[in-house]
């Protein structure tokens, strides 16, 4: 049940709206009341409410200054203003502040609990995804020993159901799933975001499924039989409906390989064994399709005649951009595989497939900023070459930790991809903080990236978000001025960007654990 605080200086409204709301059969706990901001604050505080509705115009303290206050101390609360007033700038700041709802006198019942509905919602869906975020680490770990082989099956079902899965069932089954994405950004990531909230949805459709997500877009799906909804059914329903979710548009296509079905929990890692070894396939085989592992299936293919087609080529690089360096050795296996076959016997197959690779993964890791002359020093050059050619197990692993080095170089340089962006956006805010009206959208377009790639870059590559970034330099710059000038915290506060002196003196105590005083009085 969310808690609601409401602020309103006008009593008749404020106790029409406190009494006229049946708040427990709407599922709220009304927490509290005040006639301003000023009297309200501390009290918010002390309440913790998940809304706060408040009046945008009241004396002492007014809506926007007490929701920049409330924002600072409490960051998941949703604010809904109310106002009288139809002006853009009320409005516009509202947003700046990260208000949830604004909403114009006069407000009936009625239309403000559609509101409330809605910002429900809104709570619901991010402490849905917080969940999921949180767990997400856990559930994958737990899916590892579950396809280790080395835990025992009541440890398993003991910590399956910690984790909220039960895994008591007649029968088992892995599916092992691939997205590879386009090169549109933020065409991809709206995509891939409807993919894993539909891949989510199917936890709700289908109860005997559990999902977790590997990485790179990687997903695993565990499918549990039962006597009324026997493996073979949920199969061929789990199959046509990721088809369906991940239809070939927007530049994502998709990779699955459905294991051999058993009847012991314990035997899943067989199971797994038999389906990675096909998954491997992922770069090589065509793809918008879901494999299955035969029972006569042969572990590898069998090709008598050379094939190092372009496609094979186009594979090593697709490898290199998004392979796991857990995936190298049978990635080789498969490659080597639908190359050649036995020709691999003779040393000058293996002779042109190395040097192939080699050229391939040079080009790769030259593409990512490194220099020909450190990448020779890390990979070696043809005078070494030579001592791998001797046997089949030399040169497989020579070539296991070439891939494995362009991996890790990859990896590596990830941060160097946007060194320029992060430089000129650090530059950007150097120049405007001062600025009230500074905020990511505008330096997400000084930039040429949308808020959003911009925002999860920034968080991913400086470890802080753009607003924890702005704040310290601000509060560096103030921290300088008042060290330095005689100026009263008021005008400090305008000189570092902020509008409002009481915002600025609270959020400077909360970052710097004393007042502006207090911190100039050292």
């Amino acid at each position: 049940m969310l808690k609601i605080f409401l602020v309103e200086d006008e009593m008749i409204m404020r106790e029409g709206i406190k009494k006229n709301i049946d708040w427990e059969a709407e599922n709220f706990q009304f927490v509290g009341d005040a006639a301003d901001g000023e009297l309200a604050y501390p009290l918010i505080i002390q309440k913790k409410p998940d809304i706060l509705i408040t009046d945008i115009k009241m004396p002492f303290m007014d809506g926007l200054e007490l929701s920049r206050l409330v924002k600072a101390e409490l960051p998941d609360i949703k604010i809904i203003i109310l106002s009288g007033y139809d002006e853009f700038d009320y409005a516009k700041e509202a947003i700046d502040i990260g208000i949830a709802e604004y909403m114009l006198k006069p407000v009936t019942s009625a239309k403000l609990l559609e509101t409330l509905h809605r910002v429900e919602k809104m709570i619901l869906d991010e402490q849905e995804k917080r969940s999921a975020k949180g767990s997400l680490d856990a559930k994958m770990k737990f899916f590892r020993k579950l396809v280790s082989g080395s835990v025992s099956v009541s440890l398993l079902l003991k910590e399956g159901r910690e984790l909220g899965m039960e895994l008591a069932a007649s029968e088992y089954n892995l599916l092992l799933l691939q997205l590879f994405l386009g090169d549109d950004v933020d065409e991809v990531h709206s995509h891939i975001a409807e993919i894993r909230q539909g891949f989510r949805g199917f936890q709700e459709t289908y109860p005997n499924i559990e999902v977790a997500y590997r990485g790179r877009e990687e997903f695993w799906f565990l499918l549990k039989g039962t006597q009324e909804y026997p493996l073979s059914s949920l199969e061929n329903d789990i199959k046509a409906a990721i088809e369906q979710l991940v239809k070939v548009e927007h530049q994502t296509q998709y990779f699955g390989v459905l294991g051999k079905g058993t009847e012991r929990l314990g035997d899943l890692s067989v199971c797994y064994e038999e389906a990675n070894k096909k998954f491997a396939h992922r770069f090589l085989e065509e793809r918008d399709r879901i494999y299955e592992v035969s029972a006569d299936e042969k572990a590898a293919l069998d090709l008598e005649s050379l094939n190092l087609s372009q496609t094979d080529r186009k594979a090593l690089e697709q490898f290199l951009s998004t392979g796991l360096q857990e995936d190298v050795a049978a990635f080789i296996d498969t490659y080597f595989d639908k190359a050649g076959g036995k020709n691999i016997q003779s040393i000058l197959f293996r002779q042109y497939v190395m040097m192939d690779i080699y050229i391939i993964t040079m080009n790769f890791s030259q593409k990512m900023g490194y220099k020909k002359q450190e990448l020779a020093a890390l990979y070696g050059d043809e005078q070494e070459f030579m001592k791998v050619f001797s046997s089949i197990e030399d040169t497989k692993a020579y070539l296991q930790k070439l891939l494995e080095k362009a991996i890790d170089l990859r990896e590596k340089a990830q941060p160097r991809k946007y060194d320029t962006v992060l430089k000129q956006a650090q530059d950007y805010i150097e120049a405007h903080y001062h600025e009230y009206d500074i905020s990511l959208n505008s330096v997400a377009a000084s930039v040429n990236l949308s808020p959003n790639h911009f925002s999860a870059i920034f968080s991913q590559e400086l470890g802080e978000t753009f607003i924890e970034y702005l704040t310290k330099i601000r509060m560096e710059k103030a921290k300088e001025l008042l060290r330095t000038t005689s100026k009263k915290s008021t005008e400090i506060a305008y000189e570092v960007g902020y509008k409002d002196a009481h915002y600025f003196g609270s959020l400077f105590k909360k970052t710097q654990n004393c007042t502006p005083k207090e911190y100039r009085a050292h």
